[in-house]
């Protein structure tokens, strides 16, 4: 979804996924007529063969017809990074994301494919807006050990109380992948942290965040890495820490609550990095798409222990081999401020 001066979401809702009348499985009862809510409704089938040219540390797959008991059309690659790496393209404003225009232009997905030399995979990344016929970025964005921009560092709703949100980031470091949570204060105070900061709107803001503050920070290194949120899933855990991130505002960007094209990304505890998408506002009928805690669910169910959600609605895409998977719900690829892709 392509943001405007600031990115809130909805307050997301809780997934009701198994029979409210029978909270008691006996499984003593033949034929239990109720799936496992915590399973997906059937198998993923895996589609690489479909496909020509796709590394063997690639695998390929498309949902069921329903997933979470719902119509879906979804798709993910799962990737083996203890034989390759993943990559980023951004925009490059590496000052405060957020404040100054860039000069270069937004991207689609395709153009991206065809700029980066046709890789295997790639998604749309973070977040972005376009004002005024200028660009801005939003989220972090960390190729090859450069940092091309950071998260951005304030909300509000009204312009005079301002919050300095922690924002969520899924990084590939020298040792693995981690998320976290960012703030961004200068080129040399740029802060990790484990936890956000616990900022809500209608509360009074909280401090500015610094080395200390909300945990004891880290500096952000990466080899690469990816910003938006919130974080998923952390540790193991599902967290969807909207509230924390602001993404909760009056002015809704990321409709938490709400089921809509979806893009995620994740890490398993073997190293395989998974790249979802989902289709979404009645492109193929019936399908609606999935709140951002029912993504969470489906990024849990595929193994991630730790994952983000990245840019959706209108910018949510996936090109195998440079084909389109999910339908675009603007009907076209839309232009967007980062990508994130696999190498052949």
């Amino acid at each position: 979804m392509i943001m405007k001066k600031i990115f809130y979401a909805a307050a997301a809702l809780a997934v009701l996924l198994g029979c409210s009348c029978c909270t008691v499985r006996d499984n003593t009862i033949p034929g239990w007529p109720w799936h496992d809510p915590d399973d997906p409704d059937d198998p993923w089938t895996e589609i690489t063969d479909e496909y020509t040219n796709i590394p063997d540390y690639v695998k390929l797959y498309k949902s069921p017809a329903m997933l979470l008991h719902r119509s879906a059309v979804a798709y993910y690659a799962s990737v083996d990074m203890n034989r390759t790496d993943m990559k980023v393209w951004g925009l490059n404003d590496p000052t405060l994301s957020g404040v100054d225009a860039v000069e270069q232009p937004l991207r689609t997905p395709r153009t991206c494919y065809e700029k980066v030399g046709n890789p295997c995979v790639i998604i749309n990344g973070g977040f972005f807006y376009s004002e005024n016929g200028k660009n801005y970025t939003a989220s972090l964005a960390i190729s090859n050990g450069q940092l091309l921009s950071p998260n951005i560092n304030y909300a509000s709703e009204d312009w005079v109380t301002m919050y300095y949100p922690t924002r969520g980031v899924f990084l590939q470091t020298e040792t693995g992948f981690v998320t976290g949570w960012t703030y961004w204060q200068s080129a040399d105070n740029h802060y990790l942290y484990s936890s956000p900061a616990a900022n809500s709107w209608g509360a009074d803001p909280l401090q500015v965040p610094d080395s200390t503050f909300p945990t004891t920070a880290t500096s952000v290194v990466a080899k690469n890495g990816i910003g938006a949120g919130p974080v998923l899933i952390k540790g193991g855990k599902v967290v969807c820490t909207y509230r924390e991130e602001l993404f909760n505002g009056a002015e809704s960007g990321i409709l938490c609550d709400t089921r809509h094209p979806r893009t995620a990304i994740g890490i398993t505890a073997d190293k395989h990095l998974i790249m979802f998408v989902c289709e979404g506002r009645q492109k193929t009928p019936g399908v609606e798409g999935y709140t951002l805690d029912e993504v969470a669910k489906i990024m849990k169910n595929l193994g991630c222990v730790e994952a983000l959600n990245l840019d959706g609605g209108g910018s949510t895409c996936m090109l195998i081999n440079g084909v389109e998977t999910v339908k675009p719900s603007d009907d076209e690829e839309r232009p967007v401020g980062s990508c994130i892709y696999i190498s052949r």
